[in-house]
């Protein structure tokens, strides 16, 4: 038989066009085409938004141009927005600067296997501080394909591109533009094109959950009390978030030193008219200011922000009045008139901080063993062991009493009682000859994302370290995902595989808080602690392994940390003699890190 190979080309482009069409989509944004991966569709790179460059920096997210529509959608290489590179879930880099102004973009992903049924959809926002991260490190594959849920990952503004505040930027615009919250409508914008879009992907606009981690935890937290946010989601989920906001005055000019004075707008554009030799006054020339600073690169503008000190942050979320209401977040959440009343969970992880710790070179060294020179790896070596385990645990305690028992409480205290309150626990890492990963790492901060999304993209070729095969593994993996597509699916996270059922929070101040730890079988089960920052800072007082000064610096990072200040409010508390400024000088003199 002789064999046509023209038609069986023909044939096999004739299958790829039918395979390609089948998830051909003509969304707002243009003409996209999903592809099959893993048994999961995927649509990648989906503008949301026009681009915010230009006369668009720092002004709310536009929606697409209609004639957005008739565009055929190519993949976006490196879309993510502006920051500097990170080994810790930021991009690649050895520059400062990394990223792009073009980058509300956002990926799908949902279940092959066709469904009659719209599917719950999921948002997830990801951490990074609010200063780096991007939608690409977190694939939710698995995640879809064995729980029937359609995931959304996007980027957003972040850093000085994200929030800022300036009177020559918004006291010459109006409306939502005199806001100084970018970033937070940025994902408020990429929920609206969801409203509008998702069915055409097979997913249900009526059922939408918002979930993220560390600062896409503070996010979620933020849309609560964000009016532009109601009725656009109808599920919350905060991974290890937290409530810290600023005054528009602290954001912009600050008297008192703070760990966000030196990078206030204030002192950022100070020094740029300084580098410039320009006269000019910033309480004079705003109208050329601002044309300076809409005509200044990213790159030129970002330089003022990059390589600071660990122990400096940009003031970022902003009780604007437009966006976050001006008493603040923390407080917002108790207060009826603000909050959308949704469902929501919140919980953070056991060892919050070891992550931290264990790249600080006051409580780790570096030993070249015969073993570790040959090949180039060397042996990591607490220096003190009760001392990383008493930073850890008072810090990490701390975050939960800032980001799970007072946003769930004083949601509670705003008539919400759908809450559920969590504790990552899980840390079945390996032990090396080169490091106890268990010691080291436990159940720090985002160590749980790996078990949600059922791969090791993350943490990337340190996976095969930190995350060995296991029924302990599988277990709490598959049960993370279980609880999180049921309330997705029905706000409640309901039975566990071995029939442990998660119970809601008791929000009232007066009992203690109970919670579910996610862990391996034998742990996991509900349970409740009872403490506070008042109980905290007497066992600190009592604690035989710091020093005085040692104990002063937990103190003040409990009280300042992931949060509103809160240090003038506690620290009288404490029965010993604590001076802050000594306290703030200590963590200067320590603030270097090993780079692994």
């Amino acid at each position: 038989m002789k064999i046509n190979y023209s038609q069986i080309i023909t044939l096999l482009v004739i299958s790829f066009n039918i395979s390609a069409s089948d998830y051909e989509v003509i969304s707002s944004s243009g003409i996209t085409n999903g592809y099959i991966n893993n048994n999961v569709v995927h649509w990648d790179d989906i503008p949301y938004a026009e681009p915010p460059i230009g006369d668009l920096r720092w002004k709310a997210p536009r929606k697409l141009n209609v004639i957005s529509r008739k565009k055929i959608l190519k993949p976006q290489e490196n879309n993510f927005c502006v920051q500097e590179p990170s080994g810790l879930g930021g991009s690649d880099g050895n520059s400062f600067f990394s990223g792009t102004e073009d980058c509300l973009y956002l990926d799908i992903k949902r279940p092959k296997k066709e469904t009659q049924n719209l599917l719950p959809v999921m948002l997830w926002i990801h951490g990074g501080g609010n200063t780096s991260g991007l939608k690409d490190l977190y694939d939710f594959s698995t995640f879809v394909k064995n729980h029937e849920v359609l995931v959304v990952t996007i980027n957003y503004r972040l850093g000085p591109f994200g929030w800022f505040t300036h009177p020559a930027i918004q006291g010459l615009q109006s409306g939502i533009d005199k806001t100084s919250n970018f970033g937070t409508l940025d994902i408020i914008a990429a929920l609206e094109w969801v409203q509008s879009n998702i069915e055409l992907f097979g997913g249900d606009p009526s059922n939408v959950t918002i979930f993220g981690e560390s600062a896409g935890g503070h996010n979620v937290l933020s849309l609560l009390v964000a009016d532009q946010a109601r009725g656009i989601f109808h599920k919350a989920i905060s991974q290890s978030g937290y409530t810290t906001t600023h005054s528009k005055d602290e954001a912009y000019k600050q008297i008192n030193s703070s760990s966000t004075s030196k990078h206030t707008s204030w002192n950022i554009v100070d020094q740029i008219i300084k580098d410039n030799s320009l006269e000019l006054k910033q309480n004079k020339n705003s109208i050329e200011i601002r044309k300076m600073l809409k005509n200044l690169s990213s790159r030129d503008f970002f330089k003022y922000y990059s390589r600071r000190y660990s122990y400096e942050n940009l003031p970022l979320l902003t009780a604007d009045g437009i966006v976050i209401p001006e008493i603040g977040l923390s407080e917002a959440l108790s207060k009826k008139e603000y909050v959308n009343k949704v469902p929501i969970i919140a919980g953070s992880n056991r060892d919050e901080v070891k992550l931290w710790l264990a790249s600080a070179k006051y409580f780790v060294n570096l030993d070249y063993s015969l073993l570790g020179s040959v090949f180039k790896v060397p042996k990591v070596i607490l220096n003190d062991k009760d001392a990383f385990n008493i930073f850890n645990s008072y810090r990490s305690r701390a975050w939960k009493i800032r980001g799970v028992d007072g946003p769930l409480r004083s949601l509670y205290e705003s008539g919400n009682n759908d809450l559920y309150a969590y504790r990552f626990d899980w840390d079945d890492h390996r032990r090396f000859i080169i490091a106890d990963f268990k010691e080291l790492i436990g159940a720090a901060h985002a160590t749980e994302i790996p078990l949600l999304t059922g791969n090791n993209k993350l943490v990337g070729d340190y996976g095969f370290l930190i995350y060995p095969r296991g029924p302990s593994k599988r277990f709490t993996s598959k049960n993370m995902m279980l609880f999180w597509s049921n309330f997705a699916k029905n706000g409640e996270p309901g039975l566990s595989t071995n029939g442990i059922r998660w119970n809601k929070y008791n929000g009232l101040t007066s009992l203690p808080s109970n919670y579910l730890i996610l862990d391996k079988r034998r742990d996991l089960k509900m349970t409740f602690d009872n403490f506070s920052f008042s109980s905290l800072i007497q066992d600190l007082y009592e604690e035989n392994d710091l020093t005085n000064l040692e104990k002063c610096v937990v103190l003040l990072q409990m009280l300042t940390y992931v949060g509103d200040d809160l240090y003038d409010d506690y620290a009288d508390e404490y029965p010993g003699n604590c001076n802050r400024n000594e306290s703030e000088q200590f963590l200067k003199d320590n603030a270097d890190f090993i780079d692994y």
